[in-house]
């Protein structure tokens, strides 16, 4: 089981519908209790934080939901945790978008906007260029196409963080990213076709080899 964590701003039904086809059944955890119950009853293999909309409206929401703690709960227990669009970018220390916002801090960077040369949002569909091996990437190649909507782009501050990029009017765009058992894609897998039902059940497989227990859980506080 997948737990799609609800922020209250994002169509997750659209994520559950690309878990799916990609053979995995999925539940919406909207607090830090319902997360706690579903811990207990031993069903959450990995989350997923996705999300659409604005950076510090999100980390609001992750906050009055109690979810925040979720996210860092999970994190140290090494469950399998994938941040899709937005939810890649909360993954990162600092957001400029709209202000500068304090983000999960998992992966050091910062969210920034495209330059004034380059029409925004990057919407549509654009080629991938690999730049490491990784089981999340299984059965992807070079100039395989997903889906953006964006307009805002991570920094990272360590290269090694990067899996994938996409190139978008001279820019780079970190398009997948990974730390541990943390990843992250800027575009939408569920709506990127068969590359990313690929994407969706190599995450659902690694999930699936991690088997987290759920034993010695508890609810933290953000």
């Amino acid at each position: 089981m997948i737990a799609l964590l609800d922020l209250g701003i994002g169509n997750l039904s659209s994520v559950a519908s690309g878990f799916r086809r990609a053979g995995a059944d999925t539940v919406v955890v909207r607090s830090a209790t319902e997360w706690a119950e579903e811990v207990a009853g031993g069903r959450v293999e990995g989350l997923v934080l996705p999300g659409v909309g604005a950076f510090g409206d999100a980390m609001f929401q992750l906050r009055a939901s109690g979810l925040l703690g979720v996210v860092r709960q999970a994190v140290r227990e090494e469950r399998p945790l994938l941040g899709i669009c937005l939810g890649m970018q909360l993954l990162f220390s600092l957001s400029e978008e709209h202000g500068t916002h304090v983000g999960l801090g998992i992966l050091p960077g910062r969210v920034v906007r495209f330059p004034g040369s380059v029409k925004v949002p990057h919407m549509g569909w654009n080629d991938l260029v690999t730049v490491a091996d990784h089981p999340l990437l299984r059965g992807v190649a070079v100039g395989d196409y997903v889906y953006f909507v964006h307009s805002y782009y991570a920094v990272l501050q360590e290269p090694q963080h990067l899996l994938a990029a996409a190139q978008y009017g001279g820019v780079q765009v970190p398009a997948v990213v990974a730390k541990g058992h943390v990843f992250g894609t800027q575009f939408h897998p569920e709506k990127s076709g068969p590359v990313g039902e690929a994407i969706l059940r190599n995450f659902v497989a690694l999930c699936r080899a991690q088997k987290p227990d759920g034993e010695g859980v508890s609810v933290g506080r953000a």
